[in-house]
């Protein structure tokens, strides 16, 4: 090889080596320590957000878990209390944003400040556009953008005076590839993935650091508390297999331990699962390819019918597929995750 094109490579590989030498420093002085830090975590009394208390726990953090239902919020705080946390239940629901303001007050009243705010709470509608109504919509953007607008605004003022804390936005595979069946759920993911970005480069300044997750499928058990139109049962079975399948999807624990890692180095965006990574390059460089390919996928699954705009939750929707072997490892996660009540 000729010695001029060796010095190339040379320079080149020593050239990718400083940049990633140089980005692993970058992480590395932004890294916290979570221990005695206050994590609040909405939607945090089952599926993904109490897995996700599960592991700031096991990180030494304090927790305040908030979500709707009191009953539910009870059993996750009695759950993590067993396993050692240091935590509390706040009833709240994240789209007012009078009761935003009340309950993060009530998490510094009792912890002092807030560090990190985890931005979880969701809900899951599952239906061919003819079923899904303006309401529908307005249900999942004030879910995934406004109740999450809500907790920022309220948490900004004190991180930034102490020039200190950490934003976590629970987005979607959704967020970036839009999928049919699921557009209310789309549209607002991607609104949130929006938010965050621009979030991150606006607080920078201020010493807050946001970060962006895009979770593929994860075996939460959550499609027992999903709503679902049309056929619903058919509906249910396709969602409910496609989010239980070890191939296409990825436990919450594992899910979990990414976010809390991603959270603790500060990292701008996190794309958990292979199958979500590989989605989102692929609609990244051939948009139009996943389009049309989407569109091939939208007339395999169920027509409209059935019960048409009426929602029905996914543990009324139970069929021959679902729940099934083929859904095990979700029912079981399920059961773990409180997505199942007394």
């Amino acid at each position: 090889m000729h010695s001029g094109v060796k010095k190339a490579l040379a320079w080149t590989a020593a050239g990718i080596g400083a940049a990633v030498a140089a980005r692993q420093l970058v992480r590395y002085s932004r890294s916290i320590d979570l221990r005695g830090r206050t994590v609040v975590i909405t939607g945090g009394s089952r599926g993904l957000g109490l897995v996700l208390a599960r592991e700031f726990a096991r990180e030494g953090a304090k927790l305040a878990i908030i979500a709707r239902d009191a009953d539910e919020l009870e059993r996750a705080r009695a759950d993590l209390a067993e396993r050692g946390a240091d935590v509390i239940a706040v009833p709240c629901d994240v789209t007012d944003p009078k009761r935003v303001e009340w309950a993060l007050g009530t998490v510094v009243d009792v912890y002092g400040q807030i560090d990190v705010l985890v931005n979880n709470a969701g809900v899951i509608q599952v239906g061919p556009l003819e079923t899904m109504t303006v309401e529908d919509f307005d249900i999942a953007l004030r879910s995934h953008f406004w109740a999450p607008l809500y907790t920022t605004l309220a948490v900004l003022p004190e991180m930034r005076r102490r020039r200190m804390g950490r934003i976590v936005n629970i987005s979607s595979i959704g967020g970036k590839i839009s999928v049919p069946h699921m557009l209310p759920y789309d549209s607002s993911k991607f609104a949130l993935v929006g938010f965050s970005e621009g979030l991150r480069a606006e607080l920078a300044k201020d010493g807050i650091l946001v970060t962006t997750v895009i979770p593929g499928l994860m075996r939460t058990g959550s499609p027992r508390n999903a709503f679902f139109k049309g056929h619903h049962r058919a509906e249910h079975a396709w969602f409910s297999i496609s989010d239980a399948l070890p191939l296409l999807s990825m436990s919450a624990e594992a899910a979990a331990r990414g976010i809390v890692s991603a959270c603790r180095q500060g990292d701008a965006e996190v794309t958990l699962s292979l199958p979500a990574k590989a989605g989102a390059r692929i609609h990244g460089l051939f948009p139009g390819l996943t389009a049309d390919v989407l569109g091939l996928v939208n007339r395999l699954l169920p027509p409209p019918g059935g019960v048409g705009a009426r929602n029905v939750p996914g543990r009324e929707s139970a069929s021959a597929f679902s729940p099934s072997l083929a859904t095990a490892l979700s029912d079981k996660a399920a059961i773990r995750n409180n997505e199942i009540g007394p």
